[in-house]
């Protein structure tokens, strides 16, 4: 249960982290990283009203591959704290890079017309998002100091 409950709140405070970055991204204008609306009108067909469900999908979404880090993690012969936090980097930019293709290629058949491209630029703010996650997964999982025995 302790496990459950650590790994839930990973995927909540890593989903919250890469949200951030992704918003703070879009709105300097840099590119369009806008995952949580990107995903609520995947899903709605309406930009407008994406947000909230967007939302609930990506923190949702989070929990779950927070489960599947922190087993990975704990596969690992890893014993300090910032170990953890820099192993979850690199697992969130392996994760990162491989949903970049993935993203570009399903993005011409989104329904929202802001969404149908996703380019380089797209492609490097959502590996920057998936590094957020995996440092913070990594560090709620180093913080805890729960392991699993396996």
């Amino acid at each position: 249960m302790e496990f459950i409950l650590i790994t839930v709140l990973a995927g909540l405070v890593g989903t919250a982290g890469m949200t951030s970055v992704l918003q703070l991204i879009t709105r300097s204008g840099w590119t369009n990283a806008d995952m949580v609306r990107a995903l609520g009108s995947a899903l709605t067909g309406s930009y407008e009203k994406s947000k909230t469900l967007g939302l609930v999908v990506h923190f949702l979404g989070g929990i779950p591959i927070a489960i599947l880090y922190s087993v990975f993690l704990n596969l690992l012969p890893l014993t300090g704290i910032v170990s953890l936090i820099l192993i979850g980097g690199v697992i969130g930019f392996v994760h990162g890079f491989v949903f970049s293709f993935v993203l570009m290629a399903m993005s011409e058949y989104h329904p929202v017309e802001q969404f149908k491209e996703a380019d380089f630029q797209v492609a490097i703010a959502h590996i920057a998002g998936h590094i957020a996650y995996g440092l913070l997964v990594g560090a709620v999982i180093g913080i805890s100091g729960y392991r699993i025995i396996l």
